[in-house]
């Protein structure tokens, strides 16, 4: 992982998302300057509030990403970071991927984590894998909630096609933890020595993690529902009227999107995919409209507060860099003084 977050393959996936948006908009029969209209006619004080019960998301993920590393026996090697600089980690953690392809994210935030305390990067990595298949499950919950709130109204029905998504997604999660649970033994006998201690330290970083599994789960809920909480607040700040079973199922098919490595944090694929299932219930030009101001939040100032996150990360690692470089200077002096 090397600091610049934006490389030159980064701003090529960002010309091919642009590209990819102007297609789009060129192709749509939109009337912009209806859509501009409602955006103009927003309500600033809960948008505003949108974007604060957004920023909560991070609170509770960092608090659950703290208890994994908890869990995961972490904290006998290097401190545990704080509710803030958990909070902070996960945030950077989306910063890179919302501008990375393949949610490179979660791999960046346990190896800036690891930099900023030495805490060990196989078990770490595996508390995020968790966080993952934990993830995969409460999606797949909330995605059969909000189908069963839409089901009575054929006209609002979605396509199952996320819920086969989310059925898929959860099944191969699961096995990847049946794996790591019942095959430890086969797999080791295959590794030279040295890749069995990375292995076993990642394998025990994810299973152990699993511990204190209630409190676990109402953190992430806890970070879903902020989330669901910023789609609700966005589309009463425009006045439109949109059902909370749609405004749930949209909130999710957004992260499933988010996740298409086509482009970094789905820009270009996220857009549409929402706008047509909002289009379920509003016209093209007021979905479009909720579509951009609740990308502002989630994806534009994701990037301006995320940037902040990696420049404090990067003073936080300078920090440590400089304790290492005095205790190593005081090792070195010790014999001299003998």
């Amino acid at each position: 992982m090397r600091k610049r977050l934006f490389s030159l393959p980064t701003l090529i996936s960002f010309a091919v998302a642009a590209l990819l948006l102007l297609f789009l908009a060129t192709r749509l029969d939109i009337d912009f300057s209806s859509t501009w209209a409602t955006i103009r006619a927003t309500n600033p004080a809960l948008y505003l509030l949108a974007l604060l019960v957004y920023y909560t998301t991070f609170l509770f993920r960092g608090a659950r990403w703290r208890l994994l590393l908890a869990n995961a026996g972490v904290s006998r090697e290097a401190p545990l970071p704080s509710l803030w600089a958990s909070a902070r980690l996960v945030l950077l953690g989306w910063l890179a991927s919302a501008v990375t392809w393949f949610r490179m994210g979660d791999a960046y935030r346990a190896y800036a984590y690891s930099l900023e305390s030495g805490a060990p990067l196989p078990r770490t990595v595996g508390t995020v894998l968790a966080e993952r298949i934990l993830d995969v499950a409460t999606i797949f919950v909330l995605l059969i909630a909000a189908f069963l709130l839409l089901y009575a109204n054929a006209e609002d029905r979605p396509s199952t096609t996320f819920l086969i998504v989310g059925a898929g997604l959860l099944v191969a999660a699961l096995l990847a933890l049946l794996v790591l649970h019942f095959l430890r033994e086969r797999v080791n006998r295959h590794l030279p020595e040295r890749v069995q201690r990375v292995y076993h330290s990642f394998r025990e970083g994810t299973l152990s993690s699993f511990r204190q599994l209630p409190m676990v789960v109402l953190l992430g809920l806890l970070g879903w529902l902020s989330e669901v909480g910023r789609l609700y607040l966005v589309v009463q700040s425009t006045g439109l009227e949109v059902g909370l079973g749609l405004i749930v199922f949209v909130t999710i098919a957004n992260a499933i999107l988010s996740a298409v490595p086509i482009t970094p944090g789905g820009l270009g694929i996220v857009e549409p995919g929402i706008a047509g299932l909002l289009a379920l219930t509003l016209v093209g030009e007021d979905a479009l409209s909720v579509v951009l101001l609740d990308r502002s939040i989630s994806y534009v100032s994701l990037l301006i507060f995320g940037s902040v996150a990696f420049l404090l990360h990067q003073r936080a690692r300078a920090a440590r860099n400089k304790v290492l470089a005095s205790l190593a200077q005081a090792d070195d002096r010790q014999p001299e003084a003998t």
